[in-house]
């Protein structure tokens, strides 16, 4: 009986730098990467309510509950494959090893179109806030009033990009330090902002919406699946999304194949604490109705803080430092997303240049710096040039992109789940934790968001699921612009990989990424006879083939990465000496 082993490939050295980035640093990269403030400023209102209705409502916080389950087991997902090769391609890497050249070149262009497609969004808010943030300092009501000026908030935004992309050029250490800075103050306004809410509202100091929290808004009973869940749920993991960044820098991680992927998890964990936390005083000050500060109000959605910040702070001193603040917070929130939304981009269009996947331009690493440079600086312009091509069309689309990045994430992430159970498919029973961790969980975690992206993407398609300012809805050839940004992102991916392909195909044909083979070595060193070479040298382990053909009987394979033992059985009937 011959147990076949599992695939444990090697990661290929690109010349980053090592061991740049512990624990910490990787869970505060990972939390940064997510936005918490400027996230929930821009999509809470949009799972409270859509196309002029009420979405999930009260329930948005059973919405945060439910997006972060299958956030948790993608997170899983990426830790297991991170073990067996911490390379800073992830998904395309994997998915190349587990299904092949085409899913994976799918998988990684899938992480670079949700990256530049989220830029726009992201550079419009930090330009929009630098504005409101100076105007509010300087008490000056026409900068200020620059913030609503399509023009002026654009060259804000691709300043923003700029200088962020300066940042990451210039080396990943220093990303990391200025994102201990910008979390560290973007969680204690968060903080501020729920406690001085709940506070109003059990003091009876709310407004006239307001509401009482319940535990009934953590459960999603009488929401509908394909209506409500499923588009809520696709705004919620784009809220989410974020923390695989700690992952794509795993090569620069101290211990890459363990801290990225309890950095992964961690992250999930302390977002799931903070994203319920402030729904529920957002939601408890401001309630669900459609007029005022309402969060079921269209007026509002694109920005809930801005909207709900006067009122809760009031008119004191002390109440426009607060509001100031909170501005402050959400523009250092863009800005770090800014920040570590180039980061996993550049090191995926490394990786898949490094593997002649794309234009090998792109695997060039900065000699002093240890960082990709052309990947680096192609995704701040590829980000601008988008940001500014969408602005141009209509600023009202950048509000359509949230929902469009929800179907790139749902897409990647959950690749990611099903490559981690065929990666491991050989071993998944080898024991109880397999099962679970590299089997169940992932699969789940897969099927979760395979079945939300298509319910998710049948509602984004509806022509009045987004509307503008005025009412109309914002479509594009009469259908959801949602649902074309999002789909038109992945067939454009489909388009220029088989350009590619045709140009340069060693990549399609497996010569520069295989799927993965096993790294099979015999248990054990043998004492018998002499050896050859220096007195400390040892003796080589002997190589055993993936099938154990060459693994004499009784004797033990161990796989050199994940430690699993292999064996093959005495055939029956036959002597111990065959």
């Amino acid at each position: 009986m011959t147990s076949v082993a599992e695939p444990t490939p090697s990661t290929e050295d690109k010349g980053l730098r090592k061991g740049a980035v512990g624990l910490l640093g990787s869970v505060v990269i990972g939390m940064s990467s997510t936005a918490p403030a400027y996230s929930l400023a821009a999509s809470l209102g949009l799972v409270v309510a859509s196309g002029g209705a009420v979405l999930a409502g009260v329930k948005a916080p059973a919405i945060m509950l439910l997006a972060f389950v299958p956030m948790w087991m993608i997170a899983v997902a990426y830790g297991e494959l991170n073990k067996a090769e911490p390379d800073c391609g992830t998904t395309f890497t994997w998915a190349a090893r587990a299904f092949g050249a085409v899913t994976g070149w799918l998988g990684g262009w899938g992480i670079i179109a949700a990256d530049v497609i989220v830029m726009a969004n992201l550079a419009q808010i930090a330009g929009s806030y630098g504005f409101t943030l100076v105007g509010t300092i300087a008490q000056d009501d026409d900068i200020t009033a620059l913030s609503g000026d399509t023009l002026w908030s654009t060259v804000a935004g691709v300043a923003w990009i700029v200088i962020m992309t300066v940042i990451c050029y210039i080396g990943v250490e220093v990303s990391a330090r200025l994102q201990y800075a910008l979390l560290g103050i973007e969680l204690v306004v968060l903080v501020l902002f729920a406690v001085v809410a709940l506070t109003r509202v059990y003091t009876g100091n709310g407004t006239a919406d307001s509401l009482t929290p319940s535990l009934d808004w953590l459960w999603p009973g009488g929401l509908d699946f394909g209506d409500v869940i499923a588009p809520a749920m696709l705004t919620a993991i784009f809220i989410y999304w974020g923390w695989d960044t700690a992952v794509s820098l795993n090569e620069e991680t101290k211990d890459p194949k363990k801290t990225p992927g309890r950095s992964a998890i961690i992250s999930t964990l302390l977002l799931l604490v903070t994203y319920a936390l402030v729904s529920i005083a957002a939601i408890a000050f401001a309630g669900v109705g459609t007029d005022g500060i309402g969060l079921g109000s269209q007026e509002n959605a694109a920005d809930v803080f801005s909207t709900i910040a006067p009122t809760l702070f009031g008119d004191s001193v002390w109440g426009k430092a607060a509001v100031a603040l909170l501005a402050f917070s959400i523009l250092t929130s863009a800005s770090a997303s800014t920040q570590t939304t180039i980061l996993p981009t550049a090191r995926t269009a490394l990786s898949m240049a490094a593997f002649k996947a794309i234009p090998s331009h792109f695997a060039r690493v900065h000699r002093r710096f240890l960082t990709p440079t052309w990947a680096t600086i192609g995704m701040g312009v590829a980000s601008i040039g988008f940001y500014v091509l969408f602005t141009v069309i209509s600023p009202t689309l950048l509000t359509a992109l949230i929902g469009s990045v929800g179907l790139m994430i749902a897409f990647y992430y959950g690749l990611t789940g099903f490559a981690c159970v065929w990666f491991y498919r050989r071993t998944l029973f080898s024991s109880v934790r397999n099962a679970l961790m590299r089997g169940l969980v992932p699969l789940l975690g897969g099927i979760i968001l395979a079945v939300t992206f298509v319910y998710g993407l049948g509602q984004f398609a509806s022509p009045s699921w987004l509307q503008d300012a005025d009412g109309n809805d914002v479509t594009i050839l009469g259908i959801g612009a949602v649902a074309v940004v999002g789909i038109g992102a992945i067939l454009l991916g489909v388009v220029l990989m088989l350009v590619w392909w045709a140009l340069s195909p060693d990549y399609f044909r497996g010569r520069t990424l295989s799927r993965a083979q096993a790294v099979l070595v015999l248990e054990g060193v043998d004492d018998e006879g002499p050896t050859f070479g220096l007195p400390d040298s040892g003796r080589e382990p002997t190589v055993i083939s993936p099938d154990l053909s060459n693994l004499p009987t009784g004797r033990i394979a161990i796989d050199e990465l994940t430690g699993i033992e292999y064996r093959r059985e005495k055939p029956r009937g036959r002597g111990a000496g065959d």
